[in-house]
């Protein structure tokens, strides 16, 4: 058995749930905007690591690869009926009409990735987040974490909760009395930002398994409010040459969380809450 195959050690509750993860496939044309084409990363293979890690629920989120044309997540999204959402890219000219349509379809969030390949700007932000806020959407947020502390005042004021991405993904990781990250912890202490404990690889400078550099971030997050802290596998981990292996990712929490009772907290019950799963 392959590592990319192996099952966790970690059991997962029921109710777990992964909170960002995406779909590729050929047939959908990637966007002008595109830096990445991954290969088909499609529904059957997300059921088998579903499978394997004891998955039951998941949240797909809306590639950068595909900009604002949001055609091959919904075709996937109908293969996993109630028990998934999506996190979709629109800007502020959709109509309520069209959020309405979204949002029955089991779409629950807006993203912003302000990375290179983003589909949205910094100045499309408050007035995507008024347009989606009435239907009880979120801002899900991926932006370099060292830029909290300019940002922290300006996302404080969303009128919908926010949704921070990779641990914060503090390229690179930044100290635990950092003052960038300790803007993080005062979004958090605002009782409206939930933050995704993933993906470790988009930031950090130390070797796997263990992300030596992330991992007292991670801890932080989860001692300052483990109510709102959710997990993702970032599935199919896009842009890595060696992606790393999925149980692995799930395995973190063993070191990251130290009670079973926390870690089945965010793994089914913060994204029960967040994502509005019955």
């Amino acid at each position: 058995m392959t590592e990319r195959l192996a099952t966790p050690t970690l059991q997962a509750p029921p109710g777990a749930c992964d909170t960002h993860m995406h779909f590729y496939h050929g047939r959908y044309p990637a966007a002008p905007t595109a830096l990445i084409t991954p290969p088909d990363a499609w529904v059957e293979a997300y059921r088998e690591l579903q499978r394997r890690l004891g998955l039951q629920r998941v949240v797909v989120v809306q590639p950068t690869t595909y900009g604002r044309d949001n055609s091959c997540l919904l075709a996937a999204l109908e293969a996993f009926g109630d028990e998934a959402r999506a996190v979709v890219v629109v800007d502020q000219t959709v109509d309520d009409a069209e959020l309405a349509r979204l949002t029955g379809l089991g779409v629950c969030g807006v993203r912003f990735h302000m990375l290179p390949g983003g589909a949205l700007p910094w100045d499309a932000l408050e007035a995507v987040a008024a347009r989606v806020a009435p239907f009880g959407w979120h801002v899900q947020l991926q932006m370099n974490g060292r830029e909290f502390l300019e940002r922290s005042e300006r996302l404080r004021q969303l009128p919908c909760p926010l949704v921070i991405d990779h641990v914060g993904r503090f390229m690179p990781p930044v100290a635990v009395d950092d003052p960038a990250f300790s803007a993080l912890l005062d979004l958090l202490d605002s009782g409206r930002c939930w933050v995704k404990l993933s993906a470790p690889y988009e930031s950090s400078r130390d070797v796997p398994p263990e992300y030596a550099d992330v991992a007292p971030l991670a801890r932080a997050l989860v001692a300052a409010a483990p109510e709102r802290m959710l997990w993702a596998s970032n599935w199919p981990h896009p842009g890595q040459a060696a992606p790393p292996a999925d149980a692995r990712m799930l395995d973190l929490l063993l070191d990251w969380v130290d009670d079973t009772a926390t870690r089945d907290r965010i793994l089914a019950d913060n994204p029960a809450a967040l994502y509005g799963f019955d």
